[in-house]
């Protein structure tokens, strides 16, 4: 798998796990010989493996934010090549983020198994210091290509529209992580209630990581009492009911590959919950998704999964989803990357439905 990062990172953010970083484990070993590589195999992943399985070498693979990343090649019982990608982080956060990408990947793999690499396991390596956890799943070697528009918009709504929740609620069983840091995904009945528990943790976030921005606990206060009603309450009036899909969650650029082998689109790193379908693709109108950000790939979704009632309202959704997306990721970047973006959104939503007595920039 090619692994770009699973989100945009500016210069002044350190990554939980240093390029070229590598957990300091004892080297595995199968049939008495010890596997090669630049990447030290935990005995714990090897045991992860079918029976009979000959490992030959681990070496780091890809670049990403969060953790480390490598390539496990070994050939099965069967005489069968096998590929696998492993991924590594450390501490109390790197066992958050990998423990949510797991149980993401199996959720996705469970409803379209053609659509992601299939999950393997998690756990804790044999490392003390510090603590390391791994997440181990298919290794499929893609490229950075623009993915097909057409193909994209089909697998997306496929698993959307063959998605159910387990409790029938909006959420998920744990909470996952956009970026680095968890989303408040606790179950709910309530879209717009949910949809609040959403941007609350992500306030609290962003607060706690870069402080008081000015005027930012106001803006968003105003949204939650007098723009969420107004532009998603109407999503559940007048008997209309909004289904809980389950969404990949950070559906951006660098989260899709193609594979090199049959052209088939794959998404990876994902952050799922259940949620409004819209807010999918609410992220695609970020500044950092270069690629689907064009009108075609919106298109190519929308003409195939329609757009939910009022439809006159879309815009104004996509836009308040998009909120949520940017103020958590300013919580995982220290802000620098996605403050202009979250404060004209605000503004534009506050100053049509609830104005305030001045803006704020």
């Amino acid at each position: 798998m090619i692994i770009r990062s699973e989100t945009i990172v500016p210069e002044s953010t350190p990554p939980m796990f240093s390029a070229g970083e590598v957990p300091s484990v004892t080297p595995a070993q199968r049939g008495g010989q010890e596997i090669e590589g630049d990447f030290p195999l935990d005995q714990i992943v090897v045991d992860q493996f079918p029976p009979g399985t000959q490992v030959h070498s681990c070496d780091h693979y890809g670049t990403s934010a969060w953790t480390g990343t490598a390539r496990i090649i070994t050939t099965l019982s069967n005489g069968e090549p096998k590929l696998y990608f492993l991924k590594c982080a450390q501490e109390a956060q790197g066992k958050t983020l990998l423990e949510a990408e797991f149980n993401s990947m199996v959720e996705l793999y469970r409803t379209s198994p053609t659509f992601v690499p299939e999950p393997y396991a998690w756990g804790k390596l044999s490392v003390s210091h510090p603590t390391t956890y791994y997440f181990l799943c298919e290794f499929i070697d893609m490229s950075d290509k623009n993915p097909d528009p057409v193909q994209l918009a089909t697998k997306l709504v496929q698993l959307h529209k063959a998605s159910n929740s387990p409790t029938g609620m909006f959420g998920f069983h744990i909470d996952t992580c956009q970026g680095s840091l968890p989303q408040r995904t606790a179950w709910n009945p309530s879209w717009v209630d949910f949809y609040i528990q959403l941007v609350r943790g992500a306030m609290a976030l962003n607060k706690e990581k870069n402080g008081n921005w000015e005027n930012l606990e106001q803006l968003v206060d105003r949204l939650i009492t007098h723009v969420v009603p107004q532009v998603l309450g109407p999503l559940e009036a007048d008997g209309r009911v909004i289904k809980p899909t389950l969404i990949h969650g950070n559906l951006w650029d660098g989260n899709i590959g193609t594979s090199l082998e049959n052209g088939e689109i794959y998404i990876f790193d994902a952050s799922v919950y259940y949620a409004h379908h819209e807010m999918e693709i609410a992220m695609w109108r970020a500044r950092f998704c270069k690629t689907l950000s064009a009108k075609v790939y919106l298109n190519s979704y929308l003409s195939r999964m329609g757009v939910s009632k009022p439809v006159e309202q879309f815009e104004d959704r996509n836009r308040i989803y998009s909120v949520y997306m940017t103020l958590h990721e300013s919580a995982c970047h220290n802000g620098s990357t996605f403050r202009d973006e979250c404060y004209e959104n605000l503004n534009y939503l506050i100053n049509k439905y609830a104005p305030l007595d001045e803006k704020c920039s």
